[in-house]
């Protein structure tokens, strides 16, 4: 089996689009763990990606923008709110990189119902916001439903200068084009597509944070690995396949 090559700037690779969206303002944090310590958390058919024989968690906060389906417009209201999410990074046995959420806590409780119903990724409704203060960028979240309730985190990071040759590391955490998850049975593959990121490197300032913990995870033990920031970017969602079926063909947004 081959491993598709992390690609900065792929070409699309679904022949439609059933979900439109913008993410805004993100900070990523990562950690190095153990593959076998994220193995028994992936979906059957998947296991944890690596680089250079290490796995990661990410925590990553941002603004979801103007959500909505096909090529129609975003959905007033309920298309944007904050989330932040814990991830593992995935490949399966086509070889399609991913990530796997171990949790996406969401500002919006349609948004979370929606998602939990549909495609049974583990949504939580949560209370959130993200403050400005110059270069410093501060995102709060505290978990509703359905819990741990009160799980909470709080991270602030100073944004820096943008990356011009992002590292093998900031490539392998970022550039990310599908989804894991299982639901009704199966191991089911989402890709999405986006163009390529505008990153910049970050310095983490403060971290209180009960999310990673609360996904089943060791908590963040030490600094982490790579702090990053995008001012966001445009994206697009193919329908989902399972994992046996890899992506036909690849064509040019």
């Amino acid at each position: 089996m081959d491993t598709e090559p992390v690609e900065a700037a792929p070409e699309q690779a679904f022949p439609r689009s059933i979900l439109r969206q913008r993410w805004d303002d993100l900070t990523f944090l990562h950690w190095a763990v153990e593959p076998a310590v994220v193995a028994p958390l992936l979906p059957p058919g998947t296991r944890p990606d690596t680089l250079d024989g290490v796995s990661y968690v990410g925590l990553i906060g941002f603004r979801m923008v103007g959500l909505g389906f096909g090529r129609g417009p975003g959905v007033p209201y309920f298309g944007s709110f904050w989330e932040t999410n814990v991830r593992l990074y995935s490949v399966d046995d086509t070889g399609r990189r991913a990530v796997v959420f171990r949790s996406l806590d969401a500002s919006r409780l349609a948004a979370v119902l929606v998602a939990r119903a549909t495609l049974r990724l583990p949504y939580m409704w949560s209370r959130m916001r993200l403050e400005r203060d110059g270069d410093h960028y501060t995102y709060r979240c505290r978990r509703r439903w359905p819990g741990p309730a009160g799980a909470t985190s709080r991270m602030v990071v100073r944004v820096g200068e943008p990356i011009a040759d992002p590292t093998p590391l900031e490539h392998f955490v970022t550039a990310r084009w599908g989804l894991h998850t299982r639901a009704y049975g199966r191991t089911l593959h989402l890709p999405n597509w986006h163009p390529r990121w505008p990153l910049h490197r970050a310095e983490l300032v403060h971290l209180d944070d009960e999310l990673v913990a609360a996904a089943g995870l060791p908590a963040p033990d030490g600094a982490p690995v790579s702090v990053l920031y995008s001012p966001g970017v445009p994206v697009r969602f193919g329908p989902p396949v399972t994992r046996g079926r890899a992506a036909q063909f690849r064509q040019s947004s």
